[in-house]
């Protein structure tokens, strides 16, 4: 088990390894398992990688995240300009189809709205926004709304998780209701919390994942 002297070190030493960040002044906290991130960047994109390295640290149980963007005078951009940057990024993406998602620019913050029939869709088009030059910030507000009308079976959720060799799925739990899984117990890592979600959005018919699986550390060792 760490100590939050630990925790802080492993999560600052994570941020500097990552080399868009090395110039990145990026303030770390850890009590508990909670890391806290705080600062200010010169992109979004600095931003989410700060975010993923620290998420990557073996003993993180939860993410609050305060890191600020600012972007130089010369990178700034109308919300015209960078409407049309996200529009053309969209269209240029193969796993986005085309018209099916409006953007909204607001002070640099983006706003994806729309259906799409699945999550890597979804996860697609904020991907091609997210390196975008004067983005300070995206919303993801699409929903899903599958075209499968095949009901959901929990043992089909549960076989994909168990053939998965980074998810340990001893004590997850899958149940199903409609057109939604949720995940409940204990994993111990937040890769394998996002990975096991990552997993679930593969099922056909499904609209919704509510992923509350715990995050902890020594249940590796127990």
């Amino acid at each position: 088990m760490k100590n939050n002297q630990e925790l802080q070190t492993d999560v600052q030493n994570a941020i500097k390894w990552e080399p868009l960040l090395n110039a990145a002044e990026i303030g770390v906290t850890a009590k508990d398992g909670v890391v806290s991130l705080t600062g200010v960047v010169d992109s979004y994109a600095k931003k989410l990688e700060a975010e993923c390295a620290a998420k990557k640290v073996i003993g993180v149980k939860a993410l609050v995240e305060k890191i600020e963007v600012k972007l130089p005078s010369s990178w700034s951009k109308t919300n015209v300009e960078i409407a049309n940057e996200v529009l053309a990024a969209l269209k240029s993406n193969w796993s986005v189809p085309k018209d099916k998602v409006t953007v909204k620019v607001e002070d640099g913050w983006v706003t994806l709205e729309g259906e799409l029939p699945w999550n890597f869709q979804k996860e697609a088009a904020k991907s091609a926004v997210n390196y975008l030059t004067g983005v300070k910030g995206v919303t993801n507000n699409i929903n899903i709304k599958s075209d499968s009308h095949d009901a959901i079976e929990k043992k089909d959720v549960e076989d994909a998780l168990s053939r998965s060799w980074s998810v340990n799925d001893s004590d997850i739990n899958v149940s199903v209701s409609g057109t939604t899984v949720t995940l409940t117990g204990t994993v111990d890592s937040w890769y394998q919390k996002d990975e096991a979600a990552r997993i679930a959005w593969k099922t056909p018919g499904i609209w919704s994942v509510k992923n509350e699986l715990a995050v902890d550390y020594e249940y590796a060792f127990s």
